[in-house]
């Protein structure tokens, strides 16, 4: 009897399944990167080298970008800025008079890139002034009529005499001048008028 109890013991512990083998921990500890991160005066550093890196170029190039909006200097009574040909060419003194006789009126690109006339004298001269041909109306441009001797808009009637003096409306005002002088180099320069208007004996409007 004690026999057949101690098999039947030894078969149920062979029945049970084998504990199962305890799996390994893996302990994961901190790296010591405490001697790897720079200190404060160095973070300090290398972020003003950043900033010395990207900013020089970009200050560069919003200098140049500036300047592109910039219109060359109007002059004074030493400077002024160089008149235009239809093509963009500087207008030499001489080249122009060979082409455009006395009385003429033709356009030349002014001031702030307006579109403005040289005048050339009875004395076959380019005249000491330019005549912006921006309508003081609506801002059209105003043709010259050599027929009649004066400037005629076609937008609404308005008309100027041979110096662009207002002779009749809807234009309120006359049309503005620059001086233009002829330099040593035999360019054409436009400056600024900034002195009494002689058609008018008035300031000028356009100051």
């Amino acid at each position: 009897m004690a026999f057949a109890l101690s098999n039947k013991l030894s078969l149920r512990q062979a029945a049970r399944p084998a504990p199962a083998a305890r799996r390994p921990v893996a302990v994961v500890r901190a790296a010591a990167a405490a001697g790897e991160v720079p200190d404060m005066n160095k973070r300090n550093i290398m972020n003003l080298i950043l900033l010395g890196g990207v900013g020089a170029p970009a200050s560069g190039m919003l200098g140049a970008y500036a300047l592109f909006f910039v219109p060359k200097s109007a002059g004074g009574s030493g400077g002024g800025q160089v008149a235009k040909d239809a093509l963009g060419n500087d207008v030499k003194s001489n080249a122009w008079l060979a082409t455009h006789g006395k009385g003429d009126h033709s356009l030349v690109q002014g001031l702030k890139g307006d579109p403005t006339y040289l005048v050339v004298t009875a004395e076959g001269k380019v005249e000491n002034y330019g005549i912006n041909a921006v309508c003081t109306h609506l801002g059209c441009v105003v043709p010259w009529v050599a027929a009649e001797n004066k400037f005629k808009c076609p937008c609404h009637g308005s008309q100027y005499d041979s110096t662009g003096k207002k002779i009749r409306g809807p234009a309120p005002l006359s049309l503005a001048l620059a001086h233009a002088n002829v330099d040593d180099a035999d360019n054409v320069l436009l400056s600024a008028w900034t002195e009494t208007d002689f058609r008018t004996g008035e300031k000028p409007w356009w100051k």
